[in-house]
């Protein structure tokens, strides 16, 4: 395990009011450059496939993501080793690498990976057999994307934020230290 624990996008159920900004937000950025998707309507001409996936019950609704595991079962699991960990610890698939086999979707424990259908260029991607080339998707915390997560940027309840997990060890480290020297004085 890497010195330094991978980040994560963690979302508040109490405040998400399941509008799906994140989700049409994440889908927008990660198809600008591949397929020209813009920010208007009439600019989608492929499905409308996001790395994020709103879930609703009757009491609660939030997006499920990766939670970029620090022993991810999903990279374990892929035989093809289209999933990676990159330089920053996120977890990674590599779209040309995977064969949309699902053994990561089996194996992922909070049900954040889909197998989806490719598309460039406005059109999707085809096998020889003319069948939708699939693979699959999950979040990258918008790797490459300035500014970070796009979806933690528009949610309009800040029901999204980025964890970073050494940050946040460090701030209970530092609040349990501050209690215990003030229980000590009282």
């Amino acid at each position: 395990m890497a010195d330094k624990m991978s980040c994560y996008v963690l979302a508040d159920p109490n405040k998400c009011t399941g509008c799906k900004a994140c989700e049409l937000a994440c889908f927008a950025e990660h198809n600008k450059k591949t397929n020209d998707v813009g920010y208007t309507v009439g600019t989608v001409t492929v499905q409308v496939t996001p790395k994020l996936y709103l879930t609703r019950t009757e009491t609660y609704c939030m997006p499920i993501q990766c939670k970029h595991c620090e022993d991810a079962p999903c990279l374990n699991a892929c035989k093809k080793h289209a999933i990676y960990r990159d330089e920053n610890g996120q977890v990674i698939v590599d779209e040309e690498k995977c064969i949309g086999c699902k053994d990561c979707v089996m194996a992922c424990p909070f049900g954040a990976i889909s197998i989806l259908p490719l598309s460039r260029k406005g059109a999707p991607l085809l096998q020889k057999d003319r069948e939708v080339v699939k693979a699959a998707s999950k979040c990258d915390l918008c790797k490459g994307i300035e500014g970070g997560p796009t979806c933690v940027r528009v949610c309009p309840n800040e029901a999204l934020r980025l964890v970073d997990m050494n940050e946040e060890q460090l701030n209970k480290s530092i609040k349990t230290a501050q209690s215990l020297y003030d229980s000590r004085l009282s």
